[in-house]
Formats: structure tokens, C-alpha cells, sequence
């Protein structure tokens, strides 16, 4: 089996366009058989993966625009092996749960989330600053019509308001990457978007300032994170429930890796400089979402709220600017994706429950009634808050130990976040499977179908919980080279002291 990771990016748009001209029942099949094929090819990368290599493997290097020095340039390393993993997971099983409904103009449908894997996938892998933009900015294209035809009550003015938001983000995105392979083009050295080339050159220190505050900008509204949230509540109601699980769980981290991939390595001075505002940013997000998780009842925002918070523990541990807190970044990128997907879905089971609403109040009872969703409904919220021996807790605990050892004052207060998470989490779970039986809530178990969709997602979590040394290990040596630890810096620096005479 060839490892071509062009294979990989193009195989869900090609099984897209194959959709568009089959019979309209083939369509998801065809979508399926896609995002399979996709996910096999993550699993021999991972397979294939040497963990002792903090350099880039199974490379793609190609000349695409000559004359401005733009490289088709592909490639897998620590930082975003897991990122593709999770996004070949998500895609398949979303894809299977979309399956099991009705959609207008489904061979549309299809397409649309096909085009939208394929531009995830680009941006994770791209290894040039040009042609991580393009897929960057593409990944809004089949959002924007998934969710403006698609999507559910005040869809257009959701979308509208989502679009506004993205594309000041994406603009200012565009300009700065311009900018910075102009900027770095000087002397001998010839114009190239590619990393590897942007890396061995500099910058000055000014200069890296605004480059990085616009990427941040985009990365930022992306995510989102407090206060550039401004269209989450009315976009995440308005998204058909298989997309926004996507979107949460996926598209959120790949403007995380962004902050890992290109700030970092790019613009280091202007990341130091720019630390303490990054991570109140975090710790805002953090405190900010915990709160508008536990006040809300919409079970969707809910979720959409705490994901601010849990995207705040992330950019908390890339700005630790240690190896510890982006570790830690790493691992609860991929654990927050593999714990939300699933939980959307929970949402869409009791909302079939509940008469179709979304509500909280309206649910309620289903926990001795249908013991096995129960069951596996509480896994997922023990994994949100991050309880000690779940999926989540090794994530957050690298996160906090590397804030710990830059920000004391930042980390003791984001450790609140924690106790904060239990609550909204909690909350979620006490109010739809416990209390009083809601007046429309129609009791059922488990189906076989769904469990198809919940099951494995659920032993994804499980299996990371148990040994999520099977992401640091491979993640270590890339991310280690990335961000130095502040500690081994400082220590370096020291000067030896004196003999004794």
C-alpha cells in the first residue's frame, strides 16, 4: 500500500465529484467509501511513523508557482499525525451518522462535506506558508453552504455573521503570510513560502509583531476563542448536527496547529512578546465559556461553551512556551475532538427523545430507563471534565504543569477551570438522564445503528485514556524541537558557577 499523502487529501473530494454524477442513493456510499478509504491511510501512517524522527516524513515536495516560490509541499511529523488521525476518524463516522438521515439535494450535501475534508486535511499537512492559506481559507467554502442550506432556523443570518468573522480573519491571514515570505526574501536568499525555508531566515523583531498578531487574529476568530466569539452561539444553532461536530471537534484545532506550525517557528521573538497577552486570551476563554456553560440550557451551546473553554486550556499550553504545555496541547487537541464528536451526538439521541428539542428542561428521566446510553453518555462526561484516569486529564494536567512553571498566577486561576468544567459537565448529564422524566420524553435504548457511530468513538476514548503515551511518544521528539522548554533555556543561559578555590 503506497503512502502518498496526495492520495490521502484528494481521495474524499474525488469520491465527492463521483457522487455528484451517481444515482442521489449512492451518494453517501460514495461519501463513505471515501472518508474509509482516508481513514485506512491514517492508520499505516500512524502505523508507519517513526517516533524517534523529529524531521518531516513521507514528503511531497513539488514546484507549484515557480516564479513566487510556492512549493505543493505535504508532509507528516508529531505535530499534525494525530490532528489527520482524528480527522480520518470523525470524518467516516459523522459521514455514517449524516447517512442515516434524509437530506435535500443529497448528492449536494455530500460533495460539500467531501470538499471539506479534503481542505482540513490540506491545511494539516501543508508544508508551505501559500498553500496552507489556500486550504485554510477553503475549509469555510462548504461550511458556508453546509450550514446556509442545510442548517436549521435563522441559517442565513447565521451564516452571514460566520462568513464576516472568518473573512477578516482569513484577509488579515493572507496579508501577513505576503508579507512574511516578501519580508524574509531578502539578500541572497530567493522568495519561498515553504516552512522549511522561512524557518532559517529572520525577521526583525518589530515586524514579526504585526505578522503574528494578524495570524493570531485568524486563529483566534477560527477557533473561536473569547472575545472573537461572536458567532458561535447563532452559528453553532444553525449548523446541521453531523457538521457541527465536525467543526467543533476538527476545524477549531486546526487554527490551534496554526498557532504551533507557524507562529512559534516563524515569529518566535514576537511569541514571547506577545505571551502574557496570549495567555489571558486562554484564561479568559477558559472562565468565560465554564460560565456560559453552566447558565445556558440549550444543550448545543452548552457544548459550544465549553469547547471555548477546553480551546482555552490549548492556546494555554502552546503559550506556556515549554515543551510540557505544548505536549499537553497536543494530546487535548486530539482528546477534545475524539470527546465532543460523540457528544453531539448524544445531543441529537436525547433530542429524538425529547420531542426534537434541545432543551435541558425538557429532558430528563432516560438514566434507568436506557442504561446503556447512560453508560456511555457518562464515559463522555467523565472525559470532559477531565476526571483523573480519563482521556482528557493527562492532557490538561501537562497543560497546567507547563503554565505553572512560566505564569504561576495564570496557571493557579486556569486550575479553577477544571473545577469549573465538573460543574457545567455534570450538569449536562444530571439534568438529561436524571431528575424528572421531561413531559415529551419518549424512554428508549440504545439502537443498534447508532450504536455503530457511538461505540467505537467511545472506545477511541477509552483506549487514549488508558495509554495516551501512544500520542506523546510520537508527538515528542517534533514538538520538543518546536518549543525548547523554557527551563532547559534558562539553565543553558545560566552562567557556570565559580570554582572553589
Amino acid at each position: 500500500m503506497t503512502l502518498h499523502l496526495s492520495f490521502a487529501v484528494w481521495l474524499p473530494l474525488a469520491f465527492g465529484v463521483a457522487g455528484l454524477l451517481a444515482p442521489p442513493r449512492l451518494a453517501p456510499k460514495l461519501a463513505l467509501a471515501g472518508t474509509l478509504l482516508v481513514l485506512g491511510y491514517a492508520i499505516a501512517y500512524v502505523i508507519d511513523f517513526d517516533s524517534a524522527n523529529a524531521g518531516l516524513q513521507h514528503v511531497t515536495d513539488e514546484i507549484w508557482i515557480g516564479e513566487l516560490g510556492i512549493h505543493y509541499k505535504l508532509a507528516l511529523d508529531g505535530l499534525n499525525l494525530f490532528l489527520v488521525l482524528l480527522t480520518a476518524i470523525l470524518w467516516f463516522f459523522c459521514t455514517l451518522w449524516a447517512s442515516f438521515g434524509a437530506w435535500e439535494k443529497p448528492r449536494l450535501f455530500y460533495f460539500h462535506l467531501a470538499l471539506a475534508q479534503t481542505s482540513v486535511l490540506g491545511a494539516l499537512l501543508a508544508q508551505d506558508l501559500a498553500l496552507f492559506v489556500v486550504f485554510f481559507d477553503l475549509m469555510l467554502v462548504p461550511f458556508f453552504f453546509l450550514t446556509g442550506i442545510w442548517g436549521g432556523a435563522k441559517r442565513v443570518h447565521a451564516t452571514m455573521k460566520l462568513v464576516i468573522y472568518t473573512l477578516v480573519g482569513s484577509l488579515l491571514m493572507l496579508t501577513a503570510a505576503i508579507a512574511t515570505g516578501v519580508l524574509a526574501a531578502t539578500g541572497e536568499d530567493g522568495l519561498s513560502f515553504a516552512f522549511s525555508d522561512l524557518a532559517q531566515r529572520t525577521i526583525e523583531s518589530s515586524t514579526q509583531n504585526w505578522l503574528f498578531l494578524a495570524f493570531a487574529a485568524a486563529f483566534l476568530v477560527k477557533m473561536p476563542a473569547f472575545p472573537f466569539h461572536g458567532w458561535m452561539p447563532d452559528g453553532y444553532k444553525a449548523m446541521p448536527l453531523p457538521v457541527l461536530a465536525l467543526f467543533s471537534a476538527v476545524l477549531s484545532k486546526v487554527a490551534a496547529y496554526g498557532f504551533l506550525r507557524i507562529c512559534l517557528p516563524l515569529f518566535p521573538d514576537a511569541s514571547e512578546h506577545f505571551q502574557t497577552l496570549m495567555l489571558l486570551i486562554a484564561l479568559f476563554s477558559i472562565l468565560y465559556g465554564s460560565a456560559m456553560a453552566f447558565t445556558t440550557t440549550h444543550a448545543r451551546l452548552i457544548l459550544g461553551y465549553s469547547s471555548i473553554a477546553q480551546l482555552g486550556f490549548i492556546v494555554l499550553g502552546i503559550f506556556a512556551l515549554n515543551s510540557q504545555g505544548a505536549q499537553g496541547a497536543m494530546l487535548q487537541a486530539f482528546n477534545h475532538g475524539l470527546v465532543v464528536a460523540p457528544a453531539f451526538f448524544i445531543v441529537a439521541l436525547l433530542s429524538a427523545r425529547a420531542d426534537g428539542s434541545e432543551d435541558i428542561r425538557d429532558m430528563g428521566g432516560l438514566g434507568m430507563r436506557a442504561p446503556v446510553l447512560a453508560t456511555f453518555f457518562l464515559i463522555v462526561t467523565f472525559a470532559t471534565l477531565a476526571m483523573p484516569g480519563s482521556s482528557n486529564f493527562v492532557g490538561e494536567f501537562l497543560i497546567l504543569l507547563g503554565v505553572f512553571q512560566t505564569k504561576l498566577a495564570i496557571a493557579l486561576i486556569a486550575s479553577t477551570g477544571v473545577v469549573l468544567a465538573a460543574v457545567y459537565a455534570l450538569r449536562l448529564y444530571i439534568r438529561t438522564m436524571h431528575n424528572r422524566t421531561g413531559p415529551r420524553v419518549e424512554s428508549r435504548e440504545l439502537s443498534l445503528r447508532d450504536g455503530l457511530v457511538l461505540v467505537p468513538l467511545v472506545l477511541a476514548i477509552l483506549a487514549i485514556a488508558v495509554y495516551p503515551q501512544f500520542a506523546l511518544q510520537r508527538s515528542e521528539p517534533t514538538v520538543t524541537s518546536i518549543v525548547p522548554s523554557a527551563l532547559e533555556e534558562k539553565a543553558a543561559a545560566a552562567p557556570l558557577p565559580e570554582a572553589s578555590p
